[in-house]
């Protein structure tokens, strides 16, 4: 099968340096008039996405599934779940996002399944058939308890006794979320299989969830106890490293046969998530070369709020692990606060120039180019089982995924005015519509087009090589990088401070051999304040300077 795709062209590595762009398909758009976003739905708005200048859209899951975990716990690998629609339905969408020049990135999950998956109910049957270590499965000790003490990343144990095997089983999410054995040859082969059959439909590449999860320490020894500054209130494994339950050594091999696979489908990529309780090193091995997954992400940045510092020793620390892995940096997406409540909704704009500085591929959050902050929801209004869970103490994710505000009528545009949304439109998005937007040439979202759009056309930005800067060379609040490509240098500023002193800079004292430099237009900053050698940056502004 020879799919219609940007792919296939001679520019394999399209996705170093592109600009991914996340749709969160539950909560998207709404063309079946259910209250549930869907693929149609999808395909009717990707105008929209293509004219933000992005290369690519991620899709989060959409194969068939109890929807415990909204996708996260699949029990049908090879098709489309029917609250989204069909196969053929992924098919048009597939069309008609490579007919507007997007590649097209898929959810998988494969380090667990559902537990309504026919190989976890063959599994559990008993001890001798086929599919008996397809999973996690282990004796209780001796005085019943679980295996060990790993954890759970909703809560409690990470293992739930099966009365049918008389055995436990692992799950690191959910107790309906069961891990598969990635030791077992057959497993790992399934999954690939599983892989083809989305890469044979004509997708892109793939975003892994929990790619570090693959693999467990078969010894199934006990994690150790964080320190005491790891440990965050109202995450429940704060209180253990995972050292044995992820990053396994076997884990890079697994990687090696993914990447192979895709490189059967030349310029299709890879993106993996990446968690624990020491990401970054991960990270950085499991992009390095050619041989593993193509691009991965921490939650470090996603973490963030903005402050210089905080930034520096996230960059700093990735650039110890060489030039020779490649990031995907994001501030949004659908398990963290929205970056326009983090960093503050006055700086939703300096937060995403900040982000097109950096090296490496980016990825926006549906929403993200709006400026929409974190929704507020009451309890009685959450999906999201960690926040049903942990409330009070954490409210979940279901702020950040509340649906995409097209217009200002009721719901948003999202879905009918009398239908009930799957979770509720917050009113202060509204103003924040799309179509609102798009009749004001200085809103947010036309300063973000033509931002993207700027990052798009600058090879250095794209390719280049960056150096962090001390923050001992720059003034307090003040975060910047040195993109260098070939004999081309730009110099990236960001005031980060929230008072309103402004910050002198000598842009000779940041880099050797200038001779003068050029201030880039940046949508939506104020121009520099630039007098003799160096310029003045004022708080919530940014600027790039060509150097010469």
């Amino acid at each position: 099968m020879t799919p219609s795709s940007p792919r296939h062209d001679d520019r394999h590595d399209w996705w170093r340096g592109a600009t991914l762009y996340q749709i969160y398909p539950r909560s998207f758009m709404d063309a079946s008039g259910d209250g549930i976003g869907d693929l149609v739905g999808i395909t009717e708005k990707l105008d929209h996405v293509a004219s933000l200048g992005v290369d690519a859209v991620w899709l989060s899951p959409i194969c068939t599934s109890p929807m415990d975990d909204f996708g996260y716990d699949v029990s049908d690998y090879r098709d489309v779940d029917p609250m989204f629609g069909t196969l053929d339905d992924f098919r048009a969408l597939i069309e008609r996002a490579h007919e507007l020049g997007l590649r097209v990135i898929i959810d998988q999950v494969l380090s667990h399944s559902s537990d309504r998956h026919p190989w976890f109910a063959e599994s559990r049957r008993g001890r001798s058939n086929a599919k008996a270590d397809w999973y996690v499965w282990a004796d209780p000790r001796p005085d019943g308890s679980a295996p060990n003490n790993w954890l759970a990343a909703f809560g409690g144990p990470a293992w739930t006794f099966d009365s049918r095997r008389c055995q436990y089983y692992l799950h690191n999410f959910l107790p309906s979320q069961p891990d598969l054995n990635f030791h077992h040859p057959e497993v790992r082969e399934a999954q690939l299989d599983n892989l083809r059959f989305w890469l044979e439909l004509g997708v892109d590449g793939f975003r892994f969830d929990t790619a570090n999860f693959y693999f467990h320490d078969r010894s199934l020894a006990d994690n150790p106890p964080s320190p005491d500054w790891y440990r965050r209130r109202g995450h429940p494994r704060s209180y253990q490293l995972l050292t044995h339950n992820t990053d396994q050594p076997e884990n890079l091999a697994y990687l090696e046969r993914i990447r192979a696979l895709l490189d059967e489908y030349p310029g299709s990529t890879s993106v993996g998530e990446i968690g624990g309780s020491n990401p970054l090193p991960t990270m950085a091995a499991y992009t390095q070369g050619e041989s593993r997954l193509h691009m991965a992400y921490t939650f470090d940045l996603l973490d963030s709020t903005g402050e210089a510092a905080a930034l520096y020793r996230v960059l700093s620390r990735f650039a110890e692990f060489g030039d020779d892995a490649w990031p995907c940096w994001a501030l949004s997406n659908h398990d963290v606060v929205r970056s326009a409540t983090s960093w503050g909704e006055e700086r939703a704009l300096l937060a995403l120039t900040v982000l097109c500085s950096l090296r490496g591929s980016l990825c926006l959050y549906q929403g993200e180019e709006l400026g929409l902050p974190e929704a507020e929801l009451a309890y009685a209004d959450l999906q999201d089982p960690f926040g049903i869970n942990l409330w009070p103490e954490v409210k979940g994710r279901d702020g950040c995924r509340t649906p995409m505000v097209w217009n200002e009528t009721t719901n948003g545009g999202f879905c009918p005015a009398d239908v009930t949304p799957w979770l509720p439109v917050d009113a202060r998005h509204l103003p924040l519509a799309v179509e609102r937007q798009e009749a004001d040439p200085d809103s947010l979202l036309n300063r973000v087009r033509r931002l993207l759009k700027l990052r798009a056309i600058n090879d250095t930005l794209r390719q280049g090589e960056q150096q962090v800067i001390a923050p001992s060379e720059l003034p307090e609040d003040v975060f910047g990088v040195i993109r260098r490509r070939g004999e081309r240098r730009l110099l990236c500023l960001a005031h980060l401070g929230r008072g309103e002193t402004p910050a002198g800079i000598a842009p000779d004292a940041l880099a050797t051999g200038i001779e003068g430099w050029h201030s880039l237009e940046l949508p939506g900053m104020p121009t520099p304040d630039m007098e003799g050698r160096g310029l003045t940056l004022v708080p919530g502004s940014a600027a790039w300077l060509e150097l010469r």
